[in-house]
């Protein structure tokens, strides 16, 4: 049992941290409930998108190569666990002895035999006392590591999840820009079809028909663009979820997609305890930790206990005639490393620097978390102004390709200005399925920056 009174190192403490009051500074509100607290299930409402989230779960290969390290570092506990027992081992150990003619034990100096043989069979234990508190660092240091193995997969499960629902919101984007292109594109060859009409009856110069056609096909190169793009999207998404490339299933659209209009964030010191990162980067400081104290006891006299029984005869028939084959021995060993070439003492410096480290990439890590929610905030809320003038913006210039037809039809409106109309309208559709994916990513990117996902 360690001496606590003697035990070397520091316990460990958290250090200071920069951090906020509140997230947001115009509010007052001292509410500690988050949406992270709300389960990935709840907070993505859409079906297919709970099944691709369920399949990456299951077979992502990050995600199961973390788990793997759960597994080993629990393995690394339970071997700790058993430094407080004694080392015993048993030893069964038949020897032949022939002695030097000339030796100690040769038949020249007056042995009455030159060989013989030896029959041993013992156990022994070994044990040293934890004066120093060596072995109670090494149990805190195997914890930390596992319980810093289990964070590190939570935080890759939470980036899983919003990879996943961030690629499955950036195919419905594509999904519904290709359908605007399409459109677009009917409209422009349509308009091609009554530009040539109107050349062959003399209303309009053949400039007019090929501007119509430049259109056309202006239009119609981004159709295999969008293409391209969604069968990228849909072989990264199968990537995450551990399959082959190919196509993902999928039947709604990006209007379909809703979050509550919560934006509740709690306090920011939550994030010390909600973000699966910050805690396994403060568990990484306390692993550090109790490292300088097990390199500290190091340095100081280690007391080991010996001890050992069995049989042992010159004899094999005489190996279990008791009590005359009985053998005991005991001892206590008390060693004190003095010169080692500076070993463990530059053990000892390098595991207050790494500690040091530790110490920074901690309040890095809690830095980098406040920094990450204050910025999904901001572009939550600039982005829900976007979408609204955005999608003004596009349905003026719907209703004006429709006008302009209706004008160009009555020879009140030049191909020139129904030309730059609808340009200008797939441009404008293009635009909002933009701004509203990024209002969505930032969502969910507001939802991971607060630690939410491994629940």
């Amino acid at each position: 049992m360690a001496v606590v009174s003697c035990r070397t190192g520091k316990n460990y403490q958290r250090p200071t941290v920069l951090l906020p009051e509140r997230f947001n500074s115009d509010s007052l509100s001292q509410d500690t409930s988050s949406i992270a607290d709300i389960s990935w299930r709840n907070y993505f409402s859409d079906s297919i998108l709970r099944r691709l989230i369920d399949n990456g779960l299951v077979l992502n290969f990050d995600l199961q190569f973390a788990l793997r390290n759960i597994s080993i570092a629990r393995s690394q506990v339970k071997q700790s666990n058993w430094l407080w027992v004694p080392q015993v081992n048993a030893k069964l150990s038949p020897y032949y002895y022939r002695n030097s003619d000339n030796g100690p034990g040769g038949i020249n100096n007056g042995a009455i035999s030159n060989n013989f043989n030896d029959f041993l069979g013992s156990v022994n234990m070994s044990w040293e006392i934890d004066i120093w508190g060596k072995i109670s660092h090494q149990q805190e240091a195997a914890r930390a590591n596992y319980l810093q193995s289990y964070e590190a997969a939570k935080a890759v499960q939470t980036s899983l999840i919003a990879s996943i629902a961030q690629g499955y919101f950036n195919l419905l984007t594509l999904d519904q820009q290709l359908l605007e292109t399409k459109k677009t594109l009917a409209l422009t060859i349509d308009f091609v079809k009554l530009t040539r009409l109107l050349y062959d009856a003399g209303e309009v110069t053949y400039l007019g028909v090929e501007q119509a056609e430049s259109q056309r096909d202006n239009t119609a190169q981004l159709v295999p663009q969008i293409e391209q793009s969604l069968l990228i999207q849909e072989n990264s998404l199968q990537l995450l979820t551990g399959n082959l490339p190919g196509s993902v299933h999928r039947d709604g659209n990006l209007t379909d997609i809703h979050f509550s209009d919560s934006l509740e964030t709690g306090l920011p010191v939550s994030l010390l305890n909600r973000r699966p990162d910050v805690r396994a980067s403060e568990l990484a400081l306390v692993q550090a930790n109790a490292q300088v104290g097990i390199n500290q006891a190091n340095m100081y006299p280690a007391l080991n206990l010996t001890a050992g029984a069995g049989f042992e005869s010159l004899k094999a028939s005489n190996w279990f005639n008791i009590p005359g084959s009985l053998f005991g021995l005991a001892g206590a060993t008390l060693i004190q490393p003095i010169l080692q070439g500076r070993q463990l003492k530059t053990q000892l410096e390098v595991a207050k620097q790494q500690r040091e480290q530790a110490v920074i990439r901690f309040r890095q890590t809690v830095l980098t978390a406040a920094t990450e929610v204050t910025n999904a905030l901001v572009r939550v809320s600039k982005l829900k102004e976007q979408e609204k003038f955005a999608q003004q913006r596009a349905d003026t210039l719907t209703a004006a390709v429709s006008n302009s037809q209706l004008l160009f039809k009555n020879d009140l409106a030049n191909y020139l200005e129904v030309i730059t109309a609808q340009q200008t309208a797939l441009d404008a559709q293009l635009s909002l399925a933009f701004v509203q994916n990024q209002e969505l990513d930032a969502r969910v990117e507001l939802y991971r920056s607060l630690g939410g996902g491994w629940r």
